[in-house]
């Protein structure tokens, strides 16, 4: 893409943003992040994991964008396929995390009760205290997550429009509205992604265990995906 120089300031940082909200739509994106939220039950929770994201995405960014427009580096075809190999095993080990998950959702129980001389066992099935305790909890992983596609594919694709902009300065505000648009955007798809899990975990089960395991086998076979093209396709 190339920009020309009659366009102002502002429509550059427009169409800025406007990229980071379609940047927040790529398959490895929605993958990585749907693992996460398959695990929660609120929305809100939802769409401050895809913030996180961005967050972890955009710093990133803003990093290698001083690297490149301050000390004129280049990130080579090689380096590129190397990190995108990064993000492929990244998906392959968030989607067997989403598995185990999923197969540990629920412990069983045995309680044995008297009453007088008869003696009978009930088996109880309830959800991991651990995993319920959770819920509301937010942690690195979402940031750091953000911070490997930065580095990856991503990166290469922001900083091909870069370069094209005359100013350093407002190439670098270029960066962080780019990313404020992929902030934005991974929180709104993030949100979506959580309804069916938001809507499924109480009253349909087996259908919430069902999506739960879509999102971790699509992120596994992704990941490997990614890891032969870059790696292992001749």
């Amino acid at each position: 893409m190339q920009l020309s120089p009659e366009l102002s300031t502002f429509t550059v940082l427009a169409i800025g943003f406007v990229l980071g909200l379609q940047h927040a739509t790529e398959a490895d994106h929605l993958a990585a992040v749907s693992t996460i939220v398959s695990e929660k039950k609120n929305l809100f929770t939802a769409s401050i994991i895809g913030g996180l994201w961005g967050i972890g995405h955009t710093i990133s960014l803003f990093a290698v964008g001083i690297l490149v427009i301050f000390l004129k580096l280049q990130i080579s075809e090689s380096v590129e396929a190397k990190l995108e190999a990064c993000v492929g095993l990244m998906l392959v080990i968030l989607g067997l995390n989403a598995l185990r998950k999923l197969l540990q959702a629920k412990k069983v129980h045995f309680h044995t009760h008297e009453h007088g001389a008869h003696v009978h066992t009930h088996i109880h099935t309830h959800e991991d205290e651990t995993a319920e305790r959770s819920h509301h909890r937010f942690s690195a992983r979402s940031v750091v997550i953000g911070m490997v596609h930065g580095l990856a594919g991503s990166a290469a694709l922001m900083l091909l429009v870069v370069p094209t902009i005359p100013s350093p300065w407002v190439a670098l505000l270029y960066i962080l509205v780019f990313g404020v648009g992929s902030i934005g955007g991974m929180m709104a798809m993030s949100f979506l992604i959580g309804l069916p899990f938001h809507f499924t975990v109480t009253r349909f089960d087996l259908l919430n265990k069902v999506i739960r395991l879509c999102a971790g086998v699509f992120s596994l076979g992704l990941g490997f995906s990614i890891i032969y093209e870059k790696l292992l396709q001749p």
